[in-house]
């Protein structure tokens, strides 16, 4: 549990801090015999502030559900 919560904070961190992707998809329009002829369009991906506090607040969760040990 602690490497899950670990890893959620990290990415919830990210996704605070780079608030988009932006990606080129490369795709084939015409393709006859030798000639082909293709089309470069950017993408972007983004996603809401709160989605990286929730990612966070997840991984504090999953800090403190694998910090907590049976008593003997």
């Amino acid at each position: 549990m602690k490497i899950l919560g670990i890893i959620l904070i990290t990415v919830g961190l990210l996704m605070l801090l780079f608030r988009q992707i932006q990606y080129t998809k490369k795709e084939k329009v015409v393709d006859v015999g030798s000639v082909e002829i293709t089309k470069k369009e950017p993408k972007t991906i983004t996603w809401p502030y709160y989605a990286g506090g929730i990612a966070i607040g997840a991984g504090i969760v999953a800090l403190l559900l694998g910090t907590k040990r049976p008593k003997d």
